[in-house]
């Protein structure tokens, strides 16, 4: 018992609660990635069974642990200095990715880039997404106190945003939506000026209504274009009547069936039926398997997550680890929200996994990475005496 002791002292760092929460999230996600895997099985079929999804699962979270595991121990400087290293690296894979034009199985590939050698496929605007938050928030840390305004950050900061977010977007829509509100809580919490804020918001929202329009009027109804698909699911989620939406309505039925206590794990019957059941609407299988008082129980977990980062960004005493802290923080807890949301039939059905629970590779890298840089972070909490040391 001891040696476990000294051995969580002395490669477990930073704070202790968040790495119980992770833990907790990520081991709890096999009854549910195993229950609703059964779906995949008979979509997909082939020599694929559930316990080979549920071992492509533990690879993924094995994989995620390891990053977590040595993301921890980078000293946050680094990551000050990387994001401006990073920043041309992602333009090139995102212009890269976007430029394949490509569909696969009728549905848009755009937004993937595989790796022939290791035969990998990833999400570059999950990437891009991270080191963007990270960007701004050393931008907003560097700035600091210091007078800044819409036209003399337009350059340095705005451009970057808007040009990040505008490569995402045609292809994935939503994360692009959800980069920039995240980039937009972020600015207004490291004091960009509230009127640099609405025109931005409102500079986003004229370039997506001219992007939306011209496809409209002058695009064509090819998959790899997503305008046709937004909107499809725009009307279809506003149309209650609507026969097409029914991802939606397996979903609220998937909930009424789990009732309070739900019907046991491994019970559920709309899995079967439920498209995405182990990723976008995983969350819909956990209530209808243990009941509404399960599903309160995750989203609590969430909202402690949430509260641990908030607690090490305050507590932090370097301006830039706190910004760091919530630039990587917040979109998490977004997406955890978002998905929940989706699945209760509050928004429209998005693509968005459940953090650390839904089973995927990119996204849940990325998640174990943010988290990494939180709990680097929260190591150095009680040796923080240098507020402003790295910006000299």
């Amino acid at each position: 018992m001891k040696k476990i002791e000294i051995f969580f002292n002395k490669y477990i760092k930073g704070d202790k609660y968040l790495w119980a929460f992770i833990s907790l999230l990520a081991i709890f996600s096999f009854l549910p990635v195993y229950s609703a895997s059964t779906n995949l099985v008979t979509t997909y079929g082939g020599t694929n069974t559930v316990f080979s999804y549920l071992l492509k699962h533990t690879l993924f979270l094995l994989v995620g642990f390891f990053i977590l595991f040595f993301t921890q121990f980078i000293d946050y400087k680094y990551f000050y200095r990387m994001s401006i290293i990073s920043m041309p690296i992602v333009l090139i894979l995102l212009v890269f990715t976007i430029s394949q034009g490509k569909e696969m199985d009728g549905v848009n590939a755009s937004r993937w880039l595989h790796i022939p050698i290791i035969n990998i496929s990833f999400q570059t605007s999950n990437i891009a997404g991270l080191v963007l938050f990270i960007y701004c928030a050393r931008y907003l840390a560097k700035k600091n106190k210091k007078n800044i305004s819409f036209n003399n950050s337009f350059f340095t900061l705005l451009f970057p945003i808007f040009f990040i977010i505008g490569l995402i977007f045609p292809a994935n829509g939503s994360t692009a939506i959800i980069v920039f509100i995240s980039v937009l809580i972020l600015l207004f919490i490291g004091g960009y000026p509230i009127k640099g804020i609405i025109g931005i918001l409102s500079m986003g929202f004229l370039l997506a209504s001219i992007y939306i329009y011209s496809v409209i009027k002058w695009g064509d109804k090819n998959p790899v274009n997503r305008v046709y698909t937004w909107k499809s699911r725009i009307e279809n989620f506003l149309d209650s009547e609507s026969e097409e939406n029914y991802q939606i309505k397996q979903s609220k039925t998937a909930i009424v069936l789990g009732n309070k206590f739900g019907r046991g794990p491994g019970k559920s019957v709309l899995k079967a039926f439920l498209p995405q059941s182990s990723s976008d609407f995983i969350y819909a299988i956990i209530i209808e398997e243990y009941g509404c008082f399960g599903g309160i129980i995750l989203l609590f977990i969430y909202i402690l997550i949430l509260l641990r980062i908030i607690i090490i960004a305050t507590k932090v005493q370097n301006y830039f680890c706190s910004l760091l802290v919530l630039s990587v923080g917040f979109p998490i807890i977004n997406q955890a929200l978002i998905n929940m949301g989706i699945a209760v039939g509050l928004f429209p059905v998005t693509g968005q996994n459940l953090p650390l629970i839904s089973a995927g590779g990119t996204s849940m890298w990325v998640t174990f990475f943010s988290f990494g840089i939180i709990l680097s972070v929260s190591k150095k909490i009680i040796y923080e005496n240098d507020k402003d040391e790295i910006y000299k």
